[in-house]
């Protein structure tokens, strides 16, 4: 949304206004409305920012963000789920870890893995049995491993003794 036209159509109540105090008026409203700019774009985003958390509110749990990009403001808009959405949400079922979509917009980072050759060659192997690449794959691993509630063994120091179980 550009606040351009908004600002000049401002600027332009303003000249007319001060036209019918005479001459002086409307030279003093032409050096006030440059600096001036700034004020009134800033007011609007004021409003713009007021009115989407208005909307937010009426629309819960949906909601309604006033963004900047450029300098100018645009709204992003996330709808209330879907009826069908609330009853599935009754009665949750534990996820299962989703490997990434290809073109996915989510942020994503790069990171250098080295492992010894037998393991890449597993990965690959395990990959492949799952109709994943190698790459989605161990996103899905790391993402499983890190869910809470899940239980990880730790092995012990080399050179040190590690026993687990029950004695009687």
């Amino acid at each position: 949304m550009d606040l351009t036209s908004y600002v000049d159509n401002l600027r332009h109540q303003l000249a007319v206004a001060a036209e019918a105090s005479g001459e002086d008026a409307r030279v003093l409203a032409e050096r006030l409305t440059a600096p001036l700019d700034s004020a009134i774009r800033l007011t609007l985003l004021d409003a713009l920012s007021a009115a989407a958390d208005e909307i937010t509110r009426d629309l819960a749990p949906g909601s309604v963000d006033l963004r900047l990009r450029g300098g100018n403001p645009g709204f992003v808009v996330t709808p209330p789920p879907a009826e069908e959405d609330a009853e599935a949400e009754a009665e949750p079922e534990p996820p299962e870890p989703q490997a990434p979509q290809e073109g996915d917009d989510g942020a994503m980072t790069r990171i250098n893995l080295r492992l010894p050759e037998h393991l890449k060659a597993q990965i690959e192997a395990a990959a492949n049995r799952d109709g994943l690449s190698a790459n989605a794959w161990l996103v899905r691993a790391a993402s499983a491993a890190l869910e809470p509630g899940r239980r990880t063994t730790r092995r012990a120091a080399r050179g040190g003794q590690h026993y687990t179980g029950w004695v009687r």
